[in-house]
């Protein structure tokens, strides 16, 4: 059996900052990870190999935080229906149409700078900062050195970067 408070030293940090960037703050992600820990060592004996240890520590943490962002979604549902309940009028939670409009348009330019890179720039760009898999995870997954891997990643993000600022002071705003 892997020496679970040996893997976890060692890979925590790690998926802590991936989870940062998926659960959107630090205390969320603090709560994900005990979560993922703790699910984590109960199904200890599923682990296979245990150079696997920080991607399935990360899968474990990308769903309970999947998960916690349900639940948030569900909590002002839960809170009209007691609201109507109790006879109140129901408020319209949806975003207003710039917003959505906005979202829409950056959307839209991400994916336009993102079909300008080239192959091998896209798919460290889309692994890395779309889906917040760590670089190891990565380099290894596309048989290529760390360094490579953060190469193709920086420059992805720079010209993603050069590309939405130059669209977005064009226009003035998101929504321009």
């Amino acid at each position: 059996m892997p020496d679970f408070e040996a893997l976890a030293a060692e890979h925590k940090d790690a998926v802590y900052r991936q989870l940062i960037r998926k659960c959107g703050n630090e205390e969320d992600a603090e709560d994900v990870l005990i979560e993922a820990l703790l699910k984590a060592y109960r199904s200890l004996d599923q682990l296979k190999e245990d150079d696997a240890f920080r991607a399935w520590l990360a899968q474990i943490g990308r769903r309970v935080c999947w998960q916690l962002k349900a639940r948030e979604r569900l909590r002002p549902v839960m809170q009209l229906s007691a609201l109507e309940e109790a006879g109140h009028e129901a408020i319209d939670l949806a975003p207003p149409p710039d917003d959505l409009a906005d979202r829409a348009r950056l959307r839209s330019l991400l994916q336009s700078a993102m079909s300008e890179l080239p192959q091998d720039q896209r798919t460290v760009y889309a692994l890395r900062d779309l889906e917040g898999r760590s670089g190891e995870e990565v380099a290894r997954q596309l048989g290529i050195s760390l360094a490579a891997q953060k190469s193709r990643l920086h420059r992805a993000r720079a010209h993603v970067r050069a590309y939405l600022d130059q669209r977005l002071t064009r226009t003035g705003s998101a929504s321009g």
